[in-house]
């Protein structure tokens, strides 16, 4: 594999479950008589065969069948802040909206937003460093700098003040960017999870036994236990603090999957949580001796952070509005058109 991400599978019909992804670097073999398949993602794919050529090859265009819609929006790369940083940007809006995605997901979760709010923003969603498409990096998974990754990449973008939402892991990012750059930021929606060490309540929520995971990945086998098992952690992950499964695609599911399954993927997504403690706490401690300037809004979902994060929030903002629905944690899944319209009733009022 030269660049790009070339996702592979054997078998002599195509199978989206059997696919396994493969990035630069890395190589695969076709044995002989063992028919295989494969497809490419939103990105160029550039790969160099050796030996005999393949044989018998076809070649179909992604929903010829279906003649399927062009996406609105586009993929994209910009190198910033050491990171190469991987992004979907849509619509044409004059106003910046940065969308932040979390553990469990990637940029591709804020899709169902691009064709009602890419009438009024221009959307930009980022995969995390270290995630999705993004480079794989060796150290700054603190939020403080997977902050600035997205502060340096708004600004290469010619943008300053901009609306600002994160979900999850994404959320804990949306803060420590508006904490730092609270100027720039006009609004302000953290959905459905905890603020490492902000008010007496985090040490409850760190230590509680339903979030395992928070001191599983410490583990010196946690890596190698979940290894080829990605999609067996993630439905820990994704049932267990899940409402309304119904609403969680099995399509979205099998590529998130795929997301995590890439070389180092998983590896940098425990590194997000590694720096919970005493990183992250110590940052935000320090952060929220200054309150937040901008309008603040909370969704939580009864199953996910039922109030807790509204609790955290008053500590950090006294310009608080509070959601709550009847849902898990997985808002934009479980939640879509109840969450949509509590984004835009904020932005734009």
């Amino acid at each position: 594999m030269i660049s790009g991400t070339w996702y592979i599978g054997y078998g002599t019909k195509f199978d989206e479950a059997k696919l396994k992804p493969l990035t630069a670097g890395s190589f695969y073999t076709e044995p002989p008589a063992v028919a295989h398949f494969a497809r490419t993602g939103n990105e160029p794919v550039v790969l160099q065969i050796t030996g005999n050529g393949p044989t018998g090859t076809e070649y179909f265009e992604s929903g010829a069948a279906n003649s399927a819609a062009k996406p609105n929006y586009e993929s994209l790369f910009a190198n910033v802040n050491g990171v190469r940083l991987h992004y979907l940007k849509s619509g044409s809006g004059k106003t910046p909206l940065v969308l932040i995605h979390g553990f469990g997901d990637d940029a591709r979760m804020w899709l169902p937003l691009f064709a009602d709010f890419g009438k009024d923003y221009t959307i930009i969603a980022p995969d995390l460093r270290g995630l999705g498409q993004s480079s794989r990096e060796k150290s700054g998974y603190d939020k403080k700098t997977a902050a600035v990754d997205i502060h340096e990449l708004v600004k290469s973008l010619g943008y300053k003040e901009i609306y600002l939402v994160g979900h999850d892991i994404g959320m804990m990012v949306a803060y420590a960017y508006a904490a730092q750059f609270s100027s720039e930021v006009k609004k302000l929606a953290l959905l459905d999870a905890p603020i490492p060490g902000v008010g007496d309540i985090w040490q409850k929520i760190y230590t509680n036994p339903a979030l395992w995971h928070f001191h599983f990945v410490n583990s010196p086998i946690a890596l190698e236990l979940v290894k080829g098992r990605e999609r067996v952690f993630l439905e820990h992950v994704w049932q267990s603090f899940g409402g309304d499964l119904a609403k969680f695609k099995e399509e979205e599911k099998r590529l998130y999957a795929q997301s995590y399954a890439q070389p180092g993927v998983m590896p940098d997504a425990f590194e997000y949580f590694k720096a919970f403690e005493p990183t992250d706490a110590a940052d935000n401690r320090r952060f929220a001796e200054t309150k937040l300037p901008m309008p603040l809004l909370v969704i939580e979902g009864e199953k996910g952070m039922n109030g807790v994060l509204a609790m955290q929030a008053a500590v950090i903002s006294d310009h608080v509005k509070a959601i709550k629905f009847s849902s898990g944690h997985w808002l934009m899944e479980e939640r879509p058109a109840e969450t949509s319209a509590a984004l835009r009733d904020f932005l734009s009022n």
